[in-house]
């Protein structure tokens, strides 16, 4: 997805075009929106592609030295639907390796996006993880049986996300966006009041990075700053919250380093 309504490439051919609306994210975007989150003191989890870090180790660097949780997106940028199990395990173990030796911390979180029916159990195999967050299905976290072990999910969202400024019917300006998330944090702030609740916001450094959208994310996190009993943090310690208040039941959670 990318700003370009041209047709697709024929497979194996390069998108020059599509390579250099990308790389906006990491020349630009990124840092554009480091900048923001800097200025208003806040923490965010960054779901990190491996290889994409691997090409940008200065970037893993300033997300390692900021303190903000970089979490597992997979090794590649790539469905993995039909990627077969032994390549798909290799992944896992290489994205988590990139990770860790680029920003100096293992990743504890894992989503994949675009996930086949072994990610979450090679996941669960792979150890060292508090939770994924391949599952669109709740505003809680929520605990599901892997085999003989227990994985805590943290939802994620397709709505309250950038990505719909490429689909359409989508946002548009940035007042769509800003809208959308002020009125979906209006709404489950006023549940609060009787159940606590949790918002995700799905953000892409190419995408929102851009200056008339990153006007919109500013406005929003100062929004959501601008209330009481409102906890901005990582999806680390929504894991470490959940996890202390309501029993994990997978004690071998804790069996690797950096956990």
């Amino acid at each position: 997805m990318h700003e370009s309504p041209g047709k697709p490439r024929l497979l194996g051919r390069r998108d020059a075009t599509a390579e250099s609306m990308y790389a906006y994210g990491s020349r630009v975007g990124f840092w554009r929106v480091m900048r923001q989150f800097a200025d208003r003191h806040l923490p965010l989890t960054v779901f990190a592609v491996g290889r994409a870090l691997e090409l940008n180790p200065e970037a893993a660097q300033a997300m390692g030295n900021a303190g903000h949780e970089v979490a597992a997106h997979a090794y590649r940028w790539i469905d993995y639907t039909d990627v077969p199990e032994d390549v798909e395990r290799e992944h896992v173990a290489l994205c988590v390796q990139a990770i860790e030796s680029l920003t100096g911390t293992r990743p504890v979180g894992w989503y994949t996006g675009r996930i086949s029916q072994n990610t979450r159990r090679l996941v669960v195999e792979e150890g060292g993880f508090l939770y994924d967050s391949d599952a669109y299905d709740d505003d809680w976290p929520y605990w599901i049986d892997v085999g003989e072990r227990q994985q805590l999910v943290i939802p994620y969202t397709f709505d309250s996300n950038d990505m719909k400024f490429h689909l359409s019917p989508g946002f548009v300006t940035g007042e769509d966006f800003y809208r959308y998330l002020r009125d979906a944090f209006d709404t489950l702030y006023s549940e609060g009041v009787d159940s606590p609740r949790m918002m995700s916001v799905g953000l892409h450094c190419r995408t929102i990075g851009r200056p008339g959208r990153a006007a919109a994310l500013a406005r929003f996190l100062d929004y959501v700053q601008s209330h009481d009993a409102v906890w901005i943090c990582r999806r680390r310690e929504i894991a470490e919250h959940w996890r202390a208040e309501h029993q994990a039941h997978d004690p071998q959670i804790s069996s690797r380093p950096g956990t």
